[in-house]
């Protein structure tokens, strides 16, 4: 299918789900500058976490791009942001009468929030929102409106690299504001996210090898678990939209686990999947809620189906002979497989849904189906 260069390496693909607007997807990209070696500060390295050196000069854009049914030209990219590098991004689940609203977290403690405008085909700078100083980065972020689009913003968790995790909420206004702010591991947490079932619960996943579950309902001075069981670095959790109590949890061994949330200290079970799991996404559509795709670092792109039909989506059964299979695989990308998400919109034509993806050095972003 359609591949297109994005010019800088790309680790971030977000379709839109506004109703509407499911033609429209966002791309990240990431480039590193190289500057005078007489400038020094303390930065962030992921090899070296902090620690004084050349100063590292981070660049980035979105590039907003639409799908179209038209063979001939099935992809154009209809606006570009300069930004600083880009880690992730988020689209707000708001209501259709609404605006579409996008979150960006960038390498300079930024993230900042742009509106889409349907008329002008384009997104609008809202917000941007300073979480911390502009050595340390924002590496993830996730809204907790997922399951119940709402009028308003939903709340946003954030991840730093600094090993700190803010919190924003939707202010009187309307805007938002950073309510919380703790130290939640010892090195950096590349993943946060939502319990998307319960909107006081959230998770974090780091370098450290913790996943850690926090409730604001009793503050953030101290986790309400820590799962120190892992293998590696924690990359990628994303609670289920479909199944309460699912949740899958990406690590840098190659495995891709799924654990009840009311028994976070043990998997239900784990599927190697070749490589790093940088990004798990569960289908959007619950007829197809048994599907997760995942970004696999060093092996491609992968769709993992999960015979869930007997436990009756229980995940309490799911370890008394749940199977599941590589439904589908994407080789197409020559670098490291970081960005990925399936399209909104109903099915592209059978049982296959249109998904997009994109690789880092080789700086490319491919459509396909799975």
């Amino acid at each position: 299918m359609q591949a297109f260069n994005t010019t800088w390496p790309a680790d971030s693909i977000e379709f839109c789900p506004h109703p509407g607007a499911h033609d429209i997807f966002v791309c990240g990209t990431y480039k590193l500058e190289s500057i005078p070696a007489t400038t020094k500060e303390t930065v962030y390295s992921q090899d070296t976490h902090l620690a004084p050196k050349v100063k590292q000069v981070r660049q980035g854009k979105c590039l907003v791009f639409q799908v179209s049914s038209d063979e001939n030209n099935p992809l154009s990219k209809i606006q570009e942001i300069a930004l600083p590098a880009v880690l992730d991004q988020k689209w707000c689940h708001k209501s259709s009468s609404s605006a579409a609203v996008l979150g960006i977290a960038d390498s300079e403690g930024n993230v900042s929030l742009h509106e889409w405008k349907p008329q002008q085909r384009r997104l609008d700078l809202l917000q941007k929102i300073s979480c911390a100083a502009d050595n340390v980065l924002c590496l993830s972020l996730d809204w907790s409106n997922r399951r119940h689009p709402t009028n308003s913003l939903g709340s946003l968790v954030v991840s730093l690299s600094n090993g700190s995790l803010s919190l924003l909420k939707p202010s009187y206004q309307g805007d938002l504001t950073i309510s919380d702010k703790w130290h939640a591991h010892d090195h950096e947490p590349w993943i946060t996210a939502w319990n998307y079932w319960d909107t006081s619960v959230l998770y974090s996943g780091g370098d450290d090898l913790k996943m850690k579950g926090w409730d604001e309902r009793q503050g953030f001075d101290q986790p309400i678990f820590v799962n120190k069981r892992f293998d590696a670095g924690v990359t990628a959790i994303q609670s289920h939209p479909h199944i309460e109590h699912l949740i899958a949890v990406g690590s840098y061994d190659n495995k891709v686990q799924l654990f009840d949330t009311r028994k976070p200290l043990k998997p239900l079970m784990d599927v190697d999947v070749g490589g790093g799991a940088w990004r798990v996404k569960w289908h959007p559509l619950a007829e197809r809620k048994h599907d997760l795709l995942i970004a696999c670092m060093h092996d491609g792109f992968k769709v993992v189906h999960f015979d869930l039909a007997a436990t009756g989506d229980d995940p309490r059964l799911l370890a008394d002979g749940a199977s599941y299979e590589i439904a589908k695989r994407f080789d197409g990308h020559e670098s490291l497989a970081y960005g990925v998400d399936w399209s909104f919109d109903q099915h592209n034509g059978g049982n296959e849904a249109l998904i997009a993806s994109c690789s880092f050095y080789d700086c490319a972003l491919h459509l396909w189906s799975g």
